[in-house]
């Protein structure tokens, strides 16, 4: 009797998700697109992610001290194998999980410099889930849905050069 109660809410439950997908709340100033977005580089400075129209993009949620922080040096070795070929790998430093991110922007430039030699564009340390995300993130939600919601650091998202989400994966995914 347990085991049917149990895949009723399961049923239930995933057929409230299917029936009723997550929305959120958009604003009309939501830019339409990805390559329309602004964010803000590590350093403070702006950063239009027109700059990067054209090219494929591959977002991270990063962290300095997570279990899956040596990603950084795959994600490295990608951007350096590709980056002329029109790749351009972004990564978001966030301190949502696990408060696994508690330095300031200098400490997180000097610990991916010093550790992993990264040279691929970082953005400010941002929040990257619920109504705090930052522009990225926000754009990102709606087109992975429920299940590619990050749930921990170094999740990753595809951006095709036609401005499409292509796909996500998951922290256990290596670059």
């Amino acid at each position: 009797m347990r085991l049917l109660n149990l895949l009723r809410f399961l049923f239930t439950w995933v057929a409230c998700l299917v029936a009723s997908p997550l929305t959120y709340a958009e604003t009309s100033s939501m830019p339409k697109t990805f390559f329309d977005l602004t964010t803000t580089r590590l350093d403070g400075t702006p950063l239009p992610l027109s700059a990067f129209k054209g090219q494929v993009v591959l977002v991270v949620n990063t962290a300095s001290q997570c279990g899956f922080t040596s990603q950084y040096k795959g994600l490295q070795a990608l951007y350096q194998q590709y980056k002329d070929q029109g790749l351009v790998v972004l990564g978001v430093p966030s301190n949502d999980f696990g408060q696994q991110e508690p330095g300031s922007a200098a400490d997180i430039a000097q610990f991916c410099e010093l550790n992993y030699g990264v040279t691929f564009p970082l953005t400010e340390k941002q929040s990257v889930g619920g109504d705090a995300a930052g522009p990225v993130f926000a754009w990102l939600r709606p087109h992975a849905g429920m299940l590619g919601a990050p749930k921990w650091n170094f999740y990753k998202y595809l951006i095709g050069r036609d401005d499409q989400f292509i796909d996500w994966f998951a922290s256990t995914t290596t670059p």
